[in-house]
């Protein structure tokens, strides 16, 4: 079991398998901050006036809950007042939302506001304070650095993902340094009472560690981007899903064209959507795991459903030198760029 090894070797994690097949290619990202850049979508427009300050800030090097509590202290509010719509990449450039509640209309001087690594480049108002998830997608800008071969090599298994999607995997950093968010699940699911924000990680680690189990048996089958009969499909940029009783033309051409995904388990408590070979093939996963999906039920975290592919939006690539690959690329909310990283390369930061 996972479990087992995890204790003796803490830095172990499997490596998924890849809808292209092993990679040889190695390369290097982030050598500068400005190699992976990030630029958050937001789902909507701010309407210009209420209580909350909406701040368009760029952040170098800083962490998005370092900045909110920045925006705290020199507002004189609440750290539970500031309001952003996900956490972004701390060695990066990311460009994202952050409001700030201005109790009785007093309103800070933006413009004095300093803090290392961050800058406000525009201000706006809105009424309601800005939620987590509250944007729709992600836009990305990543340098691939000394690739180990041709970066027109690389480029070529670019066609098949710009077509096709990727596997829709969560990110080794869900499952924290040294996996250690799954050994807090561990404990947590041993008897140990957490923190909140501990017990939080824990339990996000454990559910993404299932449905990565998930997603990699579908994809040695060849059925991660194909719906199967019980299937539940997932409608592509949105959380509408459906359950898919027989796969007719219509349904196997809207997947084809990656209007529609196939979805696997967020584990928990409470009835799958899912039946016959798709859900006898979930319960194998959750049967080989039993502390992980046994410890999510007794929590009450209740089941919920994740596509398996993500569509990776307006794919371009630059090709500067034979040893150099630049990506831009967009993908929605809960989708991770390292998992369309490592479909080409092996990467080192």
């Amino acid at each position: 079991m996972f479990a087992e090894r995890l204790v003796s070797n803490p830095d172990i994690l499997p490596d998924w398998r890849r809808s292209l097949g092993d990679v040889t290619a190695t390369a290097r990202i982030r050598q500068s901050c400005a190699d992976f850049q990030v630029t958050e979508l937001l789902a909507f427009e701010p309407d210009g006036d209420g209580e909350h300050d909406f701040l368009w800030i760029e952040k170098e090097g800083q962490n998005t809950a370092w900045v909110a509590e920045q925006l705290a202290k020199y507002a004189g509010i609440r750290s539970v007042d500031v309001g952003y719509s996900g956490l972004k990449d701390r060695y990066a450039i990311t460009r994202q939302w952050f409001s700030v509640r201005r109790p009785g209309g007093v309103k800070p001087d933006w413009n004095s506001f300093r803090a290392a690594g961050v800058r406000i480049v525009d201000a706006t108002r809105h009424g309601r304070k800005l939620k987590r998830g509250a944007h729709s997608a992600n836009r990305f800008r990543i340098a691939l650095r000394h690739i180990s071969s041709p970066a027109l090599v690389v480029a070529a298994r670019l066609e098949g993902i710009k077509s096709e999607g990727i596997p829709n995997y969560f990110g080794e950093q869900r499952f924290g340094r040294g996996a250690g968010n799954l050994r807090l699940a561990e404990k947590l699911f041993g008897g140990r009472r957490l923190p909140r924000n501990q017990r939080s990680l824990a339990l996000s680690a454990a559910r993404s560690f299932l449905f990565n189990l998930i997603l990699e048996r579908r994809v040695i089958e060849g059925t991660w981007n194909r719906l199967l009969a019980g299937d539940c499909a997932n409608l592509d940029g949105s959380g509408s899903i459906f359950a898919v009783g027989v796969v007719d033309d219509d349904l196997r051409r809207r997947a084809a064209r990656l209007d529609i995904h196939p979805t696997g388990a967020l584990w928990g408590s409470g009835d799958t959507l899912v039946s016959g070979l798709v859900a006898a093939l979930e319960q194998s996963i959750a049967h080989g795991h039993p502390a992980f999906a046994r410890g999510l039920e007794r929590q009450r975290v209740e089941q919920a459903r994740r596509a398996l592919r993500a569509r990776v939006i307006d794919l371009e690539w630059q090709v500067p030198d034979e040893h150099t690959l630049w990506l831009e690329f967009t993908l929605v909310r809960g989708a991770f760029a390292t998992a369309l990283l490592r479909e080409l390369v092996h990467a080192d930061s």
